[in-house]
Parts: structure tokens; sequence; C-alpha cells
């Protein structure tokens, strides 16, 4: 079944290479301003030789890895708070519902103004988009939790912190690798567009914003977002394996239900 559905992603990518290229050849409206696909493939594989463009690749990394650590870090103890203490939980619904849906993008002015380092900013922004998917996730997720199991264990004589060790985290975690996911996305979103935004000290954004400056390359410009999407897939790609081996369980319950 995986195997099948491999094979699918991959003529479905050479499939849109195929067609952009064609496009491109074929000089259709619209597309004469871009590169042949060919020649962006081409360009993708060389900056894999090029220390300078690695060098931002990994700035832009750690930004994104620090933001996405301290995210994790907030939003599950205090969506495992908001989701286990109901007073509590009403009492921050508001704040969550107000402040989720402010764009992490219209912040990017504001951040750089808090913050007198770029790096610095770019984390804080990265922290703030992220937090939002992976509370909610862990908020939905003790919601579903089977309250038979969680009233058996009471039964037993087992406590709130018993309970919440061996039944609540264990059927909430696959829900809220599923929020680091997305958050993941969300996060590489944002710290590129607060460097293409801020410039200065490096990142695959400012790679991007350097392209366009004296006379513009067309075909780096589009080389480097082909890694940034190579980057978003790979991180993708590990946490779904990890997932998978960790919760053995949980995979096998959503593949039978398909």
């Amino acid at each position: 079944m995986r195997s099948t559905r491999a094979v699918r992603g991959a003529i479905g990518i050479i499939g849109a290479v195929a067609i952009a290229e064609l496009a491109s050849r074929a000089k259709l409206p619209g597309a004469t301003a871009l590169p042949a696909a060919s020649t962006v493939l081409m360009r993708t594989v060389g900056l894999a030789a090029d220390t300078g463009f690695l060098g931002d690749v990994g700035t832009t990394l750690m930004a994104w890895a620090g933001g996405l650590a301290l995210a994790i870090a907030v939003a599950v103890p205090v969506g495992l708070g908001l989701g286990s203490v109901p007073w509590l939980g009403d009492a921050g619904r508001a704040v969550v519902e107000f402040l989720r849906p402010i764009p992490s993008v219209a912040l990017i002015p504001l951040a750089l103004i808090m913050f007198a380092s770029t790096t610095d900013a770019k984390i804080a922004l990265v922290t703030y988009a992220a937090i939002w998917p992976i509370l909610v996730n862990t908020l939905y997720a003790l919601r579903d939790v089977d309250p038979v199991a969680k009233e058996a264990l009471r039964s037993f004589g087992f406590g709130p912190l018993s309970v919440l060790w061996r039944v609540t985290l264990p059927s909430a975690a696959p829900f809220v690798v599923t929020g680091v996911r997305v958050a993941t996305s969300v996060g590489l979103i944002v710290v590129v567009s607060a460097e293409l935004t801020a410039g200065g000290e490096g990142g695959l954004g400012t790679y991007l914003l350097n392209t366009q400056s004296g006379g513009g390359r067309t075909d780096l410009l589009l080389a480097g977002a082909v890694w940034a999407g190579l980057l978003g897939l790979a991180v993708n790609a590990i946490l779904v394996w990890a997932e998978r081996r960790a919760f053995r369980w949980h995979a096998a319950r959503m593949e039978s239900q398909k």
C-alpha cells in the first residue's frame, strides 16, 4: 500500500515537472518569463555544492528548529492544562480564540522592532506561529480521550496524575505529533517570510531576496524555492516515520479505517 502511494506520488511529481517544461518550451502565455523546469532542476542540484547557500539553509534551519522546540515546550503543557482543568479551559478559550487568527506574517515588523537580533525575531515568530496547531490538536485530543478508560483507572484508586500519565497522554500523543507536523510547515513559511522581509543575517529567504538584485536570477530564485519545499518534505517524512514507529497501534487503527 505504501509503495503504491509512493509510486503514484513520484508519477505526479514527474508529470508536473514535464508539464512545466513543455509550457516553457512551447512559450505559452504566462510561462515565457519563467526558466525551463530542467534548468531549475539543474540549479537546484548545483546549489548542493554552494557552501554559501548551504550556510543560508543552516541559518534558516536553526531558527526554524529553535522556534519549533519552544512552541512544543509551551503548547503541550498549556494544552494539557487547558484541556484537563475545566475552569482553566473556560478562562483561556477566549484568549486562544483571539490570538490564534492573527497572522504571524503580520507580526514580522513588530518582532523586528522588539528584538535586536534578527535570529531572535525569527525564532519568536516561528514559536508564535507553531504554537497554535500544536495547542489546538492537544485540546481536541484531550476531548477524544475515552472517558470510560479514565473512570476505570480512577475506580482502582489512581489519582489525576496517574490517569494523565497512563491514559490521557498515550491517547493524545499521536494527535499532538500531527499538530507538530502541521506546525513545521507553518514555521518554515514564517521563517522564510521573515528573512525575505528583514534580510541581513543570512537565511534561505535572504538568499531568495538576493537572487533578484543585480538583474534578477529567476532560475536561482525557483531553485531556492525548490529547496524550501524539499526541506519541508524531508522533515514531514521524518516525523511520519517517527510517528509510525512510536505509535504503531495508532497507525494500524488508522489504516484499518480507510
